[in-house]
């Protein structure tokens, strides 16, 4: 299988499970048990499935936050509910979104598909070398085909997101050195990574220099040719790493779960994403 078929598997379903990050439901849910921010919430729901673990953990798992910024979440979250409460929470969080922006098409024919697809895609993870994975896949799977759909994305993107630290982690790079290089890219605008990471104006300025004097960065602060070809490493080893999951489905598989989710995707980025300048493409 091509690698790059990866690639456009989580460009299509991405939003699918992104959305529970910007989603309004999420706040108030989330603020009912005692978590109180957006920040908190994020970093307590994508956690607790890992259980009520240090900051360090967080830090480690989630690759590229500012261990500052996570430390005024955790484990001050965990004293205000427990682990198993903020999963409730996230999953009710996640159905009544999806019930809010899809409407009939939760309970429709295609719904149906994409999620035994997806769930079948799930097995072919494994849980080596993959924390956050594997703890969100020892979570029992709910019933209802939308939220089959919602937990399935979770475990693809999870699984993902840890190969992808895996990549960096051997190429020597830290967390704001990725997004120093990902700024570089030009593909998002620029200033928005390192406030949104909380990395202070001293750590972005060392992380920019390191980056420079392995070659990567230019006079103007776009990649040289060195480090175009070392990030598109990562990524393309990203995707490779992807591939046991995708194989489960074969290519007309993975091309019809595309399909049936295309427009499940289009309709969640047009309600949760725009405002926060993330979408997804074909």
């Amino acid at each position: 299988m091509d690698p790059t078929v990866a690639r456009k598997m989580h460009r299509t379903l991405e939003p699918y499970h992104g959305m529970i990050y910007f989603v309004p439901e999420a706040l108030e849910t989330y603020e009912r048990i005692g978590l109180t921010g957006r920040r908190m919430g994020y970093f307590a729901s994508r956690a607790a499935a890992l259980g009520a673990v240090s900051a360090e953990v967080v830090v480690a798992t989630f690759f590229n936050f500012s261990p500052a910024l996570v430390r005024r979440s955790i484990p001050d979250a965990w004293r205000r509910a427990e682990p198993a409460d903020v999963l409730t929470a996230r999953l009710e969080a996640a159905d009544t979104a999806l019930r809010r922006m899809l409407g009939d098409a939760v309970d429709s024919a295609d719904m149906a598909e994409a999620a035994a697809l997806a769930r079948k895609a799930t097995t072919g993870c494994r849980p080596e070398g993959r924390p956050l994975y594997a703890a969100h896949a020892a979570l029992d799977w709910p019933d209802p085909p939308h939220l089959v759909l919602w937990h399935a994305q979770t475990l693809l993107r999870e699984f993902r997101g840890d190969g992808h630290i895996a990549t960096l982690v051997t190429e020597g790079v830290t967390g704001p050195e990725a997004l120093v290089v990902h700024e570089a890219t030009g593909a998002l605008a620029p200033g928005l990574l390192q406030p949104s990471r909380a990395w202070s104006d001293d750590e972005w300025a060392a992380a920019m220099e390191w980056v420079r004097a392995r070659g990567w960065l230019t006079a103007d602060g776009s990649l040289t040719a060195e480090g175009r070809e070392s990030r598109q490493w990562v990524e393309d080893r990203t995707d490779e790493l992807m591939l046991p999951c995708w194989e489960r489905l074969g290519d007309a598989g993975c091309a019809r779960l595309r399909e049936l989710a295309r427009p499940f995707s289009r309709t969640i980025s047009d309600q949760a994403f725009a405002a926060a300048n993330l979408g997804w493409d074909d």
